[in-house]
Protein backbone atom coordinates (compact mmCIF):
# COMPACT_ATOMS: atom_id res chain seq x y z
CA UNK A 1 0.00 0.00 0.00
CA UNK A 2 2.61 2.55 0.85
CA UNK A 3 4.66 2.30 -2.51
CA UNK A 4 1.61 2.70 -4.26
CA UNK A 5 1.03 6.03 -2.34
CA UNK A 6 4.63 6.95 -3.19
CA UNK A 7 3.81 5.55 -6.81
CA UNK A 8 0.72 8.28 -6.73
CA UNK A 9 2.45 11.19 -5.11
CA UNK A 10 5.17 11.37 -7.56
CA UNK A 11 2.97 11.36 -10.68
CA UNK A 12 0.65 13.87 -9.16
CA UNK A 13 3.95 16.02 -8.80
CA UNK A 14 5.29 15.54 -11.92
CA UNK A 15 1.52 16.30 -13.44
CA UNK A 16 1.56 19.41 -11.44
CA UNK A 17 5.00 20.05 -12.81
CA UNK A 18 4.02 19.71 -15.99
CA UNK A 19 0.98 21.89 -16.01
CA UNK A 20 2.67 24.43 -14.33
CA UNK A 21 5.37 24.56 -17.14
CA UNK A 22 2.44 24.92 -20.47
CA UNK A 23 2.67 28.41 -20.82
CA UNK A 24 1.00 29.32 -23.98
CA UNK A 25 2.50 32.25 -25.88
CA UNK A 26 0.58 35.12 -26.81
CA UNK A 27 0.02 38.88 -27.30
CA UNK A 28 -1.92 41.62 -25.47
CA UNK A 29 -4.81 43.34 -28.29
CA UNK A 30 -6.67 45.10 -25.35
CA UNK A 31 -7.05 45.48 -21.69
CA UNK A 32 -9.96 46.23 -19.89
CA UNK A 33 -9.25 47.05 -16.74
CA UNK A 34 -12.56 48.11 -15.11
CA UNK A 35 -14.17 44.52 -16.25
CA UNK A 36 -10.80 42.76 -15.35
CA UNK A 37 -10.35 41.56 -18.81
CA UNK A 38 -7.73 41.04 -21.35
CA UNK A 39 -7.73 40.15 -25.13
CA UNK A 40 -5.08 37.87 -26.19
CA UNK A 41 -4.58 36.39 -29.37
CA UNK A 42 -2.68 33.51 -28.92
CA UNK A 43 -1.63 29.94 -29.88
CA UNK A 44 -3.26 26.84 -28.57
CA UNK A 45 -4.16 26.00 -24.86
CA UNK A 46 -3.29 22.19 -24.59
CA UNK A 47 -5.18 22.23 -20.88
CA UNK A 48 -8.29 23.96 -22.42
CA UNK A 49 -8.54 22.01 -25.83
CA UNK A 50 -8.09 25.20 -27.55
CA UNK A 51 -6.86 26.22 -30.98
CA UNK A 52 -4.76 29.05 -31.93
CA UNK A 53 -7.17 32.64 -31.78
CA UNK A 54 -8.34 36.35 -30.55
CA UNK A 55 -10.39 36.27 -27.63
CA UNK A 56 -11.16 38.03 -24.04
CA UNK A 57 -10.37 36.34 -20.83
CA UNK A 58 -11.21 37.46 -17.49
CA UNK A 59 -8.12 37.84 -14.91
CA UNK A 60 -7.87 36.16 -11.50
CA UNK A 61 -6.19 39.01 -9.82
CA UNK A 62 -6.54 42.29 -11.35
CA UNK A 63 -3.14 43.51 -10.60
CA UNK A 64 -1.90 41.03 -13.28
CA UNK A 65 -3.47 43.99 -15.74
CA UNK A 66 -1.00 46.51 -14.63
CA UNK A 67 2.09 44.25 -15.25
CA UNK A 68 1.17 44.33 -19.14
CA UNK A 69 0.59 46.64 -21.73
CA UNK A 70 -1.10 46.73 -25.15
CA UNK A 71 1.13 45.17 -27.83
CA UNK A 72 3.12 43.24 -24.94
CA UNK A 73 4.10 39.13 -25.87
CA UNK A 74 3.34 37.38 -22.77
CA UNK A 75 3.67 33.72 -21.82
CA UNK A 76 0.15 32.98 -19.75
CA UNK A 77 -1.52 30.00 -18.09
CA UNK A 78 -5.54 29.99 -18.13
CA UNK A 79 -8.06 28.04 -17.17
CA UNK A 80 -11.71 27.65 -15.88
CA UNK A 81 -12.72 29.61 -12.86
CA UNK A 82 -16.04 28.95 -12.26
CA UNK A 83 -17.00 28.65 -15.53
CA UNK A 84 -15.36 31.43 -17.16
CA UNK A 85 -12.18 31.25 -18.98
CA UNK A 86 -9.58 33.15 -17.22
CA UNK A 87 -6.07 34.02 -16.75
CA UNK A 88 -4.11 32.68 -13.55
CA UNK A 89 -0.60 33.82 -14.81
CA UNK A 90 0.65 36.16 -16.94
CA UNK A 91 4.34 37.29 -18.06
CA UNK A 92 5.88 40.05 -20.20
CA UNK A 93 8.67 38.09 -22.66
CA UNK A 94 11.56 40.07 -24.69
Amino acid sequence: MRKFAIALTAATLSTAVYAQAALTDGQVTKIDAPQNKVTLKHGPIKNLDMDGMTMVFTVADPAMLKAVKVGDKVKFEADRVNGRLTVTKIERTK
